[in-house]
């Protein structure tokens, strides 16, 4: 039987005050809306309830893939849920949120993929929260294109849509994935007009090389991708992949200059950095890094 690997004394860290936790949570159990936080087992789900925030997880808690480092159950999935998207933007409106991050299961039993369930929820929150800017976290969608556009029809500002991983190891991480698909959904984003800002993230400590993550870098600036999330991969059991590697602090900060160098225009990187977390403040960096200086 795998043995788990020592956390190192890097990832110790206090837990979180209570917050705002009772309030969202409870406010998720009364409109049925279930959350990557609690589905993929977050490290940070303390944290972002505490300060008021969530990231929810469309089309139902079960998924279509059997990625072997994903929390996220792989049980039978359900019909769309129709009323999901209003909810979804109730509870946004009710958070009182600045921004959103909307992700979603992998449905590949949906003709679509879940595309216009998605839509369908960018736009309710839209509508009810007008001035709320969203990020859609998505599968890749087979990189259909007719789907892609779909999402972006509705208008989400970010488009986020993670490697996970070098591709090397998708045969044995995401063996039902494919890097280069992946690249080409991220591509035609990048190609979208009008076109999103467009955002990755790697999970590292799976088995993968410097140099093999340098080149997933080059990789996704070859495709577009303006925005990217580094962090620790985090065994959610003894059953899912090992942790290789625990990855020190200052790699992540050293991977992360790395990045800058090569044109990403904002990037987060640390043991407890997710594709989500603290997105709105990924999202200002790189609005800011954009706007040229005022002049008198």
């Amino acid at each position: 039987m795998p043995q788990k690997t020592p956390k190192p004394p890097w990832l110790s860290r206090r837990l979180p005050a209570a917050g705002q936790s009772r309030v969202v949570s409870e406010l998720l159990a009364g409109l049925r809306l279930n959350t990557v936080c609690r589905e993929a087992q977050c490290p940070n789900q303390g944290e972002c309830f505490g300060r008021g925030t969530a990231t929810f997880l469309l089309l139902g808690p079960t998924c279509t893939r059997r990625c072997t480092f994903c929390a996220v159950s792989k049980d039978a999935a359900t019909a769309p849920d129709e009323g999901e998207p209003e909810r979804v933007a109730q509870a946004v409106a009710r958070l009182g949120v600045s921004f959103c991050v909307l992700t979603m299961v992998t449905r590949d039993d949906l003709p679509d993929g879940g595309a216009g369930h998605v839509a369908r929820t960018v736009a309710a929150v839209r509508d009810r929260c007008p001035g709320v800017r969203i990020e859609a976290l998505v599968s890749d969608f087979q990189a259909r294109a007719e789907a892609l556009a779909t999402v972006l029809g509705a208008g989400p500002e970010v488009l986020n849509h993670n490697l996970e991983t070098v591709a090397r190891l998708y045969p044995e991480v995401r063996p039902q994935a494919d890097y280069d698909r992946s690249l080409r959904l991220l591509a035609l984003a990048d190609a979208a007009r009008p076109r999103p800002v467009t955002k990755s993230g790697l999970m590292l400590g799976l088995g993968e090389t410097r140099s093999e993550v340098l080149r997933t870098l080059d990789d996704l600036r070859e495709a577009g991708c303006d925005l990217l999330t580094l962090g620790q991969y985090l065994a959610p059991s003894i059953a899912h992949h090992p942790v290789v590697r625990y990855v020190p602090p200052e790699e992540f900060d050293r991977l992360a200059e790395e990045a800058l160098k090569r044109g990403f225009a904002a990037v987060a990187g640390g043991p407890y950095v997710r594709s989500s977390y603290q997105a709105d403040r990924l999202y200002l960096q790189a609005q800011a890094a954009r706007t040229p200086p005022m002049t008198t």
